[in-house]
């Protein structure tokens, strides 16, 4: 039970810490200065949002994110919402191979030569079935977590930056709710797809609490590394370079590739999330799903890493804020 329950909260771990939120970006664009209280709200609404999902999808036995929608919204929205997931997991895993191109950029590589990497990573990952897509997960999600807390660690004891939130500052509270919102989509997309591997309900709360704990915990020290940063000079793209800039090469390289399994880990899980759905329609053999998708994907990758970013995590983060709200009440709401 133990062990399915880390399993699982590698895999949201996986779906969240993506490009957009390992290097940075993503919580700086959403929180920064009076942002403690909606960090907290954001790990409660988290842990509850994932334990809604994981019920849902435990009692439908589910193997694709629909049955979750039909659930929370009724069948008529849920066509809505059908699509506007498609829409978002396409985008985000385009975001995802855009990263992979930057990451390579930032180390002296072609941009190019970073699409083509993911794009093999992905092919093989998939080729191996979901099984494995899980036990790499498992392998890779915990180098990612200890990386990424150690140098935030690492850079708040060596500049001194203040942990203390305060309380008399509260003014970003309401980022909680879209930022929360805009993880939901991969929640539910992801957690849909693996319903049927669920075997009990500990499963489920040691999957849930351990996976909000991680992210509010890592939320809060890199927020706090940020604002550090950010009130002496402005960020770059990737903010995550301004935290690493002033360690050693050997630091430098092990955070490019920290970064590079985020990007790949994320785009690995929503990927599954959308093939799942498409397989569901079409019955067609998930490898070729997945082979058709990432020759569509990879021509939109040009835009840029930032500039999708930019655009398409705020907009998903208020539409998504009614499926937010049906999550919050639905274990009310079902009891009565």
């Amino acid at each position: 039970m133990f062990r399915a329950g880390m399993k699982n909260m590698f895999l949201i771990t996986g779906a969240v810490m993506g490009a957009g939120y390992a290097s940075g970006r993503e919580i700086w664009q959403f929180f920064g200065a009076g942002s403690g209280l909606a960090i907290v709200l954001f790990t409660i609404l988290f842990t509850i949002c994932t334990t809604t999902i994981l019920k849902i999808s435990y009692r439908l036995s589910s193997t694709n994110y629909l049955p979750i929608l039909h659930q929370l919204t009724g069948k008529r929205i849920a066509a809505i919402y059908d699509y506007m997931i498609l829409i978002y997991l396409f985008c985000v895993t385009v975001v995802m191979i855009a990263g992979s191109g930057a990451t390579f950029e930032t180390i002296g590589m072609p941009f190019w030569w970073g699409i083509i990497f993911i794009f093999i990573g992905l092919i093989i990952i998939f080729s191996k079935g979901i099984g494995e897509l899980l036990n790499v997960n498992q392998v890779l999600m915990p180098m990612l977590i200890i990386a990424l807390f150690f140098i935030l660690v690492l850079f708040i004891k060596d500049d001194s930056v203040s942990l203390v939130m305060d309380w008399d500052n509260h003014t970003n509270w309401m980022a909680a709710f879209p930022f929360t919102a805009l993880n939901i989509l991969p929640l539910i997309a992801v957690l849909g797809a693996v319903g049927n591997r669920i075997k009990s309900n500990g499963e489920i709360y040691i999957t849930s609490i351990s996976s909000g704990l991680i992210l509010g915990i890592i939320t809060l020290l890199y927020n706090s590394s940020l604002l550090h940063i950010g009130a002496e000079a402005e960020l770059p793209p990737i903010p995550l370079f301004a935290i690493i800039n002033n360690y050693n090469a050997v630091v430098m390289v092990i955070m490019m590739v920290m970064l590079w399994i985020a990007i790949y880990t994320t785009a690995a899980a929503t990927l599954l999330g959308m093939v799942t759905r498409i397989n569901k329609k079409y019955e067609m053999p998930l490898i070729k799903i997945v082979i058709i998708s990432l020759f569509i994907m990879v021509p939109f990758s040009g835009i840029g890493f930032s500039q999708l970013v930019a655009f398409l995590y705020p907009l998903y983060g208020i539409l998504n804020l009614y499926i937010l709200v049906k999550l919050i009440i639905y274990p009310i709401y079902n009891k009565t």
